[in-house]
């Protein structure tokens, strides 16, 4: 079942109904300023932190689903409606939400008059931008007030939701009822009198015929937000927060003519003003507004606000068209062209810390989730990708460790959850690396960075990824295998918590010291980067480094193939006491995806690229990957182990705890679906490649909406597994590694186009239902218009032309900046 529908050419997705499974978001910015806004006007704004700038409030794991947003009430003749049908749930003559890059568009029709808002935080600005536009279809003059709505968090959203005794003490606001371009304003002001530097306004373009800024005077006592009073009565009462909630409402008294319309521009802004400026007066009691009424007078009509509408997408025209393909499949052109990149740079901008799964409060930028996701965002934004490098390197430690997370505002490291995930420190490698070989700007390892943020540690970059390499190399197991850490990759593989205590993080917690946890997933991961990093050190002319480094991965790999192999796959890893996870020796669990998918996208146990030869099939690589479809393999996507636990298991930690097939306990964890497609490329099998990258893929799930739940333009994290009671349903939509990975999966290794360290590398293998595309790739200032002539045979490698020309192998030199260079790919 469908809720709507892809507008390719406008690049929206095009909601039909406010009744979809589950709210349908999109983000607005991607500077400074962050809105989250579903297709029925919920969500919340802030600027670049979630927590520490939080502008409005949310409520999460409230009834109904999705309270809180910036609102519109219609009260037209006493007939009370919102167009985005939340809160007052009115029935609605005509709905539609178009979520396009950056903006939305919401329309709501009812007795005659139709309203549409565009929602957009404009390039440059530190404010959510809205145009009201009022049409009245009817055959009657219409008199109707409207009444646009936000409620103002109190800045830090944990503070917000705790500290009551405090907070319903402190709310201020101020009101301007004529600014001088001519509208109404109001100012949240909390706390700005004692320590804060910044403040928030509310805004509309017209004089208004009233305000209120006191929830309980605009909601009234003990009605829901859809029984709101002063919209009911069609009347402001003037009122002026003193403590308790503060919000920003306004009335707008309209009238249309039969066919007429109007439009009205709506402004959420935030300002900071310096010290010495923050006061309009001596008393220090009016707040400086001149920053405010600059940006109220940017967007005094709507005629601006349709200059930065077409600006945005003119923005996203221009970044959406460093990779480009043309094919037969339209889901596969709109995924690649449009949705996953889009996906991609919302996770560079929010990591895993603010969505409609992530409140926001308990996590920042992730040190393994920002290196991951720069690889989906890096041909976008590479001068960007490149600040995050160094924010992301110092917040390592002097021994190759980091702090897991680091919040966005301060850019140092999250203290609550600190360091020990001993995966992270190989991932700053494939960040570096990623970022190099689509750059060419190897001045980055030379830049100095800090250890810890600490001023005079700074060492060049290049420095820090020795560390990494150096920590995994002195924490080894007795298998020669890397040790776990807190937990490497899968956060809920705590194989040194033993927690029996309820409410402990498995992830902080270590209830016992001294075990020997090994990961054969670090392994594989030490054995791919480290691989990159002794061709870092060739480059810079340290034969002896890349020499000493050779031999680290070359013991790692015989130490996977030796002490990391079972039989029929990869272990997953060793407990706590050195017992093997992952094993056919065991009733659950017996098979864990992420060592096979990565093992093979290192080249571990590769010893014949020819599927279908008995040499292909009996080699450790082949022999797990057909486990990997044999055992793993559901038409939702692939789970993550095989059973599903059923019990729980301390030795195990979080994983166990799950109910069998959701998340870690066999669900279809889609982040490490990718490598799966990968390592099927790798091994000449384009066609069961492709099967696994369509089964997640949102735009090939839209026919079933109504199983999957969520957006059907955008990856979740999660699919639930084959033994879980809602197998098929997706959970935590938009912030998770799924979209680089699969950014990756598609454009590098199905469609075969990946930049390298001197050219970009041709090999496509996507089987036989597309026989022919073009990719179009901008690398290093040149084009390359890349068309592929594809038989689908397995273990079929292109052969390549230049500009008419045979070249040997499967790498185009770079061009020059400015070149247009056409390939030609027949395999």
């Amino acid at each position: 079942m469908r809720y709507g529908h892809f507008d390719d050419a406008a690049r929206e997705y095009v909601i039909t109904t406010p009744h979809t499974p589950y709210p349908w978001i999109n983000y607005l910015g991607s500077e400074q300023f962050f809105s989250l806004l579903s297709h029925q006007a919920g969500g919340y704004s802030f600027y670049r932190d979630a927590k520490l700038r939080r502008l409005t409030r949310y409520r999460y794991n409230n009834v109904p689903t999705d309270v809180g947003g910036r609102y519109l009430f219609v009260n037209d003749g006493g007939d009370v409606w919102t167009p985005s049908w939340l809160p007052v749930k009115a029935g609605l003559d005509h709905f539609e939400a178009r979520h396009g890059l950056g903006y939305s568009v919401i329309t709501g029709e009812r007795g005659g008059l139709r309203v549409t808002s565009t929602f957009l935080v404009p390039l440059g600005e530190t404010a959510e931008v809205q145009k009201v536009t009022f049409t009245n279809t009817s055959a009657q003059t219409k008199a109707f007030s409207a009444f646009p709505y936000v409620e103002f968090c109190l800045w830090n959203a944990e503070d917000d939701q705790t500290n009551y005794q405090r907070n319903l003490s402190i709310g201020e606001v101020e009101v301007e009822e004529a600014t001088p371009s001519g509208g109404s304003a109001i100012y949240h002001r909390t706390e700005y009198r004692e320590r804060r530097d910044h403040y928030a306004v509310f805004s509309v373009n017209v004089p208004a015929a009233g305000f209120d800024t006191d929830r309980d005077e605009f909601v009234g006592a003990y009605n829901a937000l859809g029984e709101a009073a002063v919209p009911r009565a069609g009347k402001a009462t003037g009122s002026i927060a003193s403590g308790w909630y503060p919000v920003g409402a306004f009335q707008v008294d309209l009238v249309l003519a039969p066919g007429e319309s109007t439009d009205v521009v709506v402004v959420l802004g935030y300002v900071e003003n310096p010290e010495d400026q923050k006061w309009a007066d001596a008393a220090h009691q009016v707040v400086d507004k001149e920053r405010a009424h600059a940006l109220l007078g940017r967007f005094a009509t709507a005629g601006a606000v349709d200059d930065a509408l077409a600006a945005l997408r003119e923005h996203w025209t221009s970044l959406l068209s460093t990779y480009t393909v043309r094919s037969s499949d339209e889901k596969l052109d709109r995924m690649v062209n449009i949705w996953n990149q889009y996906q991609c740079m919302v996770t560079f901008n929010m990591s895993r810390s603010a969505s409609y799964f992530e409140t926001g409060i308990g996590r920042g930028m992730g040190f393994r989730d920002s290196n991951q996701d720069l690889l989906g965002f890096v041909h976008l934004v590479p001068e960007r990708a490149r600040e995050r490098i160094i924010d992301i390197a110092s917040t390592q430690f002097p021994d190759g460790s980091a702090y897991h997370q680091y919040q966005p505002l301060t850019k140092r490291g999250n203290h609550n959850l600190g360091s020990g995930f001993n995966d992270d420190p190989m991932w700053l490698v494939a960040g570096v690396v990623a970022y190099l070989k689509e750059t060419g700007d190897w001045g980055i390892l030379d830049e100095p960075v800090p250890f810890d943020n600490a001023e005079g540690s700074e060492v060049p970059l290049f420095e820090h990824l020795s560390r990494s390499v150096g920590f995994v190399v002195s924490h080894l197991g007795p298998h020669g295998l890397p040790l776990i850490g807190r937990a490497d990759w899968n956060d809920c593989l705590n194989l040194n918590a033993f927690s029996t205590s309820p409410g402990e993080s498995f992830q902080t917690t270590q209830n016992k010291t001294g075990g020997v946890a090994e990961s054969t997933f670090i392994g594989a991961q030490f054995v791919l980067y480290g691989a990159q990093y002794v061709a870092l050190a060739e480059r810079r002319g340290l034969a002896d480094v890349a020499a000493q480094a050779r031999k680290h991965v070359d013991d790692m790999r015989a130490a996977m193939l030796t002490h990391g192999w079972d039989g029929r796959w990869f272990l997953r890893a060793y407990d706590y006491d050195g017992r093997p996870v992952g094993t056919d020796a065991h009733d659950e669990g017996k098979i864990w995806i992420e060592p096979q998918g990565f093992a093979v996208m290192a080249g571990i146990g590769v010893e014949s690229t020819d599927p279908g030869t008995p040499e292909w099939a009996a080699s450790p690589a082949g022999k797990a990957l057909t486990a990997v479809e044999e055992l793993l393999g559901t038409e939702h996507g692939l789970v993550l182990q095989h059973p599903a636990y059923t019990t729980y298991q301390v030795h195990l930690g979080e994983v166990s705890t799950y109910p069998p097939g959701y998340k870690e306990n066999g669900g279809i964890f889609c982040h490490n679906n990718p490598w799966v497609v990968i390592g099927e490329t790798v091994a000449g099998d384009g066609a069961r490649a492709f099967d696994h990258y369509k089964r997640i893929t949102p735009a090939y799930r839209e026919d079933i909406s109504d199983v999957h739940r969520l957006e059907p333009y955008v990856y979740a994290q999660m699919i639930a597994g084959a033994e879980a009671v809602r197998h098929g349903e997706a959970k935590n939509s938009w912030l998770t590694g799924t979209a680089a990975w699969n950014f990756v999966a598609v454009s590098q290794y199905l469609l075969g186009v990946r930049p390298d360290f001197d050219g970009l590398v041709v090999d496509p293998q996507l089987g036989p239902e597309v026989g022919e595309f073009t990719v179009t790739r901008v690398a290093r200032g040149a084009t390359y218009e890349i068309t592929v002539h594809n038989s689908g045979r397995p273990g079929s490698r292109a052969t390549l032309t230049v500009d008419g020309e045979p070249v040997e192998g499967r790498t185009v030199p770079y061009a020059p900046a400015g070149a247009r260079v056409r390939v030609e790919a027949t395999l």
